[in-house]
């Protein structure tokens, strides 16, 4: 019932969203009469800032259309490698002419990277992806908001986003292949791996975490805490709620994007006033790339997306509450996973000093569990001064932790037990403030 009256609120508010939408304009053109109004400005900017508090937001397009290497610009072109009903395998190829210097491209290391299903569309990862271009051929999952699953593909398990990820990989092949795992999928993902090792094929040359729930009773963050204040039952009967008939998942139990969204707000309401405070304000003063700055971050993080109930609730359970894959006791289709098996791939995790999703320890605990990969294959990076997000966008990532995991792949693009072993860099923790 909630999905449906949230559906009716969007509805009865949807004239006023196209009002504030037209206001703003024709305060804001400079070829309308009412731009010469005084005060025109702050009108324009109050208009705006209605608009875009009650529009919807769509998922947004990656746009990578051009990278550069080397100061030579390459074409990008996004095409879709294997298509499934709960998601898509993109392929970012890109287009070079051996007269441009470029050939070596050819020769570089495949990467894979497992976008989170937790609320985000994939294209959360875009600065992860651009930066990868550079240096590697670049596959990611592009998860489908549940909403737009008809009903009769069946439910979505966490076993079914582990069974995606080795037909990914088994698609892809893993003669160079690198995973590439952020915030939620490190879970699935070593799961996947530790499967496919025990059942002895081939796996990936080497396994990048970042930021993941591996262990999460390591420095529970208000997530962490939020997950296990409550009983399973009370996000069954609270958070699961029927996809209303005008989709084409009608009738599919999902957890509604819109609820996560109220979630992510709510754990820093302050910030995000004052975001949109000084939104207003640029718009008053001029300050247009601000303002853009605001329009492009808010945009992405307003896009949610619907989740499988099966999958969510298992999610809960299994990593969040009875935290099944660091006990040893996770059986998926029957097969305990067992990331001791894994021998042929190295290991890195990597950490954000101040994470407050995922806290210090979390994804580190990897390693634990990963006994039979030498030691000399494992790394751990701590970075300093970086949150969850800055660990795979921005100019943290860029600067900071791309060139290590890049330096990373680049050691273990052979057989992993035979590789070089990659320089540690682990950066000293900091107190969370």
């Amino acid at each position: 019932m909630l999905y449906h009256l949230h559906e009716l609120w969007r509805a009865s508010l949807a004239p006023y969203v196209y009002w504030a939408e037209a206001s703003a304009k024709m305060y804001a053109a400079q070829d309308s009469w009412l731009a010469a109004l005084p005060g025109a400005h702050r009108m324009a900017a109050g208009f705006e800032l209605l608009y875009r508090l009650g529009k919807d937001y769509e998922k947004p397009a990656f746009g990578i259309h051009q990278i550069e290497v080397e100061g030579v610009p390459v074409p990008v072109v996004e095409r879709v490698a294997l298509e499934k009903p709960f998601c898509q395998l993109l392929r970012f190829k890109r287009y070079h002419d051996q007269a441009d210097g470029l050939a070596r491209m050819k020769d570089d290391p495949t990467v894979l990277v497992v976008a989170p299903l937790s609320g985000h569309h994939a294209t959360l990862l875009r600065d992860t992806v651009r930066t990868l271009l550079a240096d590697h051929k670049v596959y990611i999952t592009d998860w489908t908001d549940a909403r737009m699953v008809p009903a009769a593909q069946g439910p979505f398990t966490l076993d079914d986003y582990i069974g995606y990820v080795q037909d990914f990989i088994r698609h892809i092949g893993t003669d160079d292949l690198h995973v590439i795992s952020v915030c939620q999928p490190t879970v699935p993902v070593l799961a996947a791996v530790s499967l496919m090792a025990a059942r002895g094929e081939p796996v990936p040359r080497s396994l990048t975490m970042m930021g993941g729930p591996i262990d999460t009773r390591q420095s529970p963050t208000a997530v962490n805490n939020l997950a296990t204040r409550q009983l399973l039952w009370w996000f069954e009967h609270n958070l699961i709620h029927t996809v209303p008939a005008h989709y084409p998942g009608a009738g599919r139990r999902v957890y509604p994007g819109f609820l996560q969204h109220l979630g992510f707000v709510a754990m820093n309401p302050e910030r995000h006033l004052m975001s949109h405070w000084d939104f207003y304000q640029n718009l008053v003063k001029g300050d247009l790339e601000d303002a853009q700055a605001h329009r492009r971050f808010y945009d992405e993080y307003n896009a949610v997306l619907d989740m499988p109930a099966e999958y969510y609730l298992d999610t809960i359970r299994i990593v969040f509450q009875e935290h099944l894959l660091p006990r040893g006791l996770w059986d998926v289709a029957g097969e305990r996973v067992d990331p001791a098996k894994i021998r042929n791939s190295a290991l890195l995790t990597i950490e954000g000093a101040l994470d407050d999703i995922s806290g210090q320890g979390q994804t580190r605990a990897a390693h634990a569990l990963c006994t039979g990969i030498p030691e000399a294959n494992r790394q751990h990076l701590t970075v300093e001064g970086a949150g969850h997000y800055g660990i795979f966008s921005g100019r943290r990532w860029r600067t900071q932790v791309y060139p290590q995991v890049r330096a990373f792949i680049a050691a273990h693009r052979g057989t992993a037990t035979a590789a070089p072993a990659a320089t540690t860099t682990q950066s000293k923790p900091t107190r969370k403030r």
